[in-house]
């Protein structure tokens, strides 16, 4: 890969990129595109070997230049998986199965026939949808942190690249702001910390910023342990140049040159992915020093989690870093002061970095018009249980538990009613079918008995 050395190098890259993609997903001249899910559930029912299928009938037919096959991250609706999209088209097939794969081949990319026997249908009406804008499941979310999840190829850096990746970093970088401009941005938007407590991010990078010494650290908590809850999995098995992206952009704002992600062990493909995008990102001088010829520099470190619970604790997880005994402390003193070998820290988990990309691209206004009043822009949840739809959703703060349940996630199966749904780990709580009109968000949960937590749901 060659090294993009300066803002106008990033910008010609950013061009050829995204002309390359649009080719590989609008089609053109004949040209047909198969998408197939690469997250881990996907994989789970053989979407490699779906793949690898596809890749032996195009070749045996002579399709190479006519005929692409493609991996991209989750897609979120994980009670359909696997899935399978053909370009330009883009008609969506679900519950696909090896034995489909001949009827698709044959059928659609050879012959133009949509096999509705593979689309979804909407439980409620019967109806069946081809396109997965117009399924009720996504209708009502908004993707932010999720972005390009199930949208680009999370091993290869020009699909990020061609969807604005690291335009961020360059507009921090090429007019100039200063430390204390992005966290003002931070603030504004009033996002809050993702992974537990919802603790205020602007508040937390000042802190790291304004402790004293040269020498300081960033972490990302990507140790998820609540039960139920992969977010944080799918993110970075999807889209790790964004996690990255923002760690970048923290390490800027609190003065850091080195950030750890501390991966569950549990998580192989999120860690595989991981160092992929890290060798491709030194590879392409997106990561190292003097980034992009500025005095910039940042380097990325891999910690495999310790495998407990405990670790995913913000004192707890610097010290399993060192090699020591995961286990919280007293404080103060806090991270933020003293953490990581006994340097100032900061950390923040996975979706929080996710969202922090956006913001600076987007402006901290564009994601404060999203949620409520004290809990801004979206929250991603892990929807799974007694549900007739189960699967990511990332939906903007304030929406009620109602519409979660019974529009986003399709109600409850076999005709029965709803009792409760639990919220927020280990820490968290019941909420019983008579607060089923609960606006989600950080207080609201709070105010019930419960907490947001990472967001199993």
């Amino acid at each position: 890969m060659e090294k993009i050395k300066n803002f106008e190098e990033l910008s010609a890259k950013c061009a050829s990129c995204a002309d390359a993609f649009g080719k590989k997903i609008e089609g053109g001249a004949g040209k047909r595109a198969v998408v197939l899910c690469g997250g881990t559930g996907c994989i789970s029912s053989n979407s490699l070997e779906i793949k690898a299928k596809f890749e032996k009938l195009v070749e045996d037919n002579g399709l190479q230049d006519k005929v692409t096959v493609n991996i991209v991250g989750c897609f979120g609706f994980c009670s359909q998986g696997p899935f399978v999209k053909i370009f330009p088209e883009d008609t969506l097939y679900r519950l696909v199965s090896l034995d489909d794969v001949d009827e698709i081949f044959e059928k659609d990319i050879m012959g133009g026939e949509i096999i509705e026997r593979l689309l979804y249908v909407e439980p409620n009406s019967g109806e069946k949808v081809a396109k997965q804008e117009d399924i009720n499941f996504y209708k009502k979310q908004k993707r932010v942190a999720l972005r390009n999840c199930g949208v680009i190829n999370p091993e290869n850096i020009d699909d990020y690249i061609a969807r604005d990746g690291y335009k961020a970093i360059e507009k921090i970088l090429k007019t100039g702001m200063t430390q204390d401009d992005v966290i003002e941005q931070i603030d504004i938007s009033g996002l809050r910390g993702r992974g537990g407590a919802g603790f205020s991010t602007a508040f937390k990078w000042r802190a790291a910023k304004n402790s004293e010494g040269d020498e300081k650290y960033l972490i990302c908590n990507a140790d998820e342990g609540d039960p139920g809850a992969f977010m944080d999995r799918s993110i970075l098995e999807g889209n790790p140049y964004a996690v990255i992206e923002g760690m970048m952009i923290a390490g800027y704002a609190v003065r850091s040159t080195d950030g750890y992600i501390y991966v569950r062990a549990e998580y192989p493909m999120s860690v595989s992915r991981l160092r992929g995008a890290i060798a491709q990102l030194e590879e392409r001088g997106l990561l190292g020093d003097n980034i992009l010829g500025t005095d910039f520099s940042f380097h990325m470190h891999i910690n495999r989690g310790a495998g407990a619970f405990v670790c995913g604790e913000g004192s707890a997880l610097p010290a399993s870093i060192e090699g020591k005994r995961g286990f919280p402390r007293v404080k103060p003193p806090r991270t933020v002061e003293q953490g990581l070998f006994d340097k100032p820290t900061c950390l923040n988990n996975v979706e929080t970095f996710a969202n922090i990309p956006q913001i600076i691209l987007k402006g901290a206004d564009w994601f404060s018009s999203m949620g409520t009043e004290r809990s801004k822009g979206t929250k991603v949840f892990a929807l799974g249980g007694k549900i007739q739809h189960t699967g990511l959703v990332e939906i903007p703060m304030g929406v009620t538990l109602d519409t979660i349940i019974n529009e986003i996630g399709g109600g409850i199966p076999n005709g029965k009613k709803f009792k409760a749904a639990q919220t927020g780990g280990p820490s968290g709580g019941c909420i019983p079918a008579s607060l089923i009109d609960t606006p989600i968000d950080y207080d609201n949960l709070l105010a019930i008995g419960s907490m947001m937590g990472s967001g199993g749901l």
